[in-house]
């Protein structure tokens, strides 16, 4: 099986299963969508829609948030992964956002990176999510589902990835792709024990073909 074919079965499937893939994560604004994201590294989506919401009653904007203190928003998040890093976070890019953007979250890619505490993965996020753009956010669901299936090819980095992906999926389906790929790493194609019995895209695997292949040669 060539990539090509690989990468046309792999999008048939899931345009075909889940056409309107979107984040799990919970928001109504841009600034809430930051916020989760932020909360989200390292961290699953259920913990983060667990804290979330209590923060952002809390402080609801990024002026609320850039008034009040670390300490008071770690109280909020303290359940999430390395709450401190993300406290000062959250905190010094609500202060950006206020003093340089007027307050809303900015548009632009580059702007967004220069907030504190917002990589390439987060700045992805944000313009795939919000404004559709193709840009293909890489978490560990991502890195790891794209090399096991063979999307990717020993790519060592999640920039690595994200360029052969970016390289490979149609631009117009790149949004959708970064879900497909972590609701799939989420749910399927686990970090143990893969549920390659459930899997839809099986036919397609590259891990499942050598898996199968070992299975004869016993």
């Amino acid at each position: 099986m060539t990539k090509k074919q690989r990468y046309e079965g792999i999008i048939r499937y899931f345009l075909d299963h889940n056409p309107n893939a979107q984040t799990e994560l919970i928001y109504h604004t841009p600034f809430e969508l930051l916020v989760a994201v932020i909360l989200s590294a390292q961290c699953t989506d259920k913990r983060v829609n667990m804290v979330a919401p209590d923060l952002l009653h809390a402080f609801p904007t990024p002026e609320r948030m850039a008034q009040t203190t670390e300490a008071e928003i770690y109280e909020y998040i303290k359940s999430v992964s390395y709450p401190n890093n993300k406290a000062h976070h959250l905190l010094a890019a609500s202060q950006r956002i206020v003093s340089e953007y007027g307050g809303e979250v900015p548009s632009d890619y580059d702007a967004l990176l220069s907030l504190p505490g917002v990589g390439r993965k987060t700045a992805n996020v944000m313009v795939s999510v919000l404004w559709n753009e193709p840009r293909m956010a890489v978490d560990t669901h991502v890195f790891r589902v794209s090399n096991r299936i063979g999307l990717t090819l020993n790519s060592k980095t999640p920039y690595e990835t994200e360029m052969e992906l970016t390289r490979n999926i149609p631009e117009k389906y790149i949004p959708q792709a970064h879900h497909w790929l972590i609701l799939h790493g989420r749910y399927v194609c686990t970090a143990r024990n893969p549920k390659c019995k459930d899997c839809g895209i099986s036919d397609f695997c590259k891990y499942y073909a050598a898996k199968m292949k070992d299975s004869d040669g016993k």
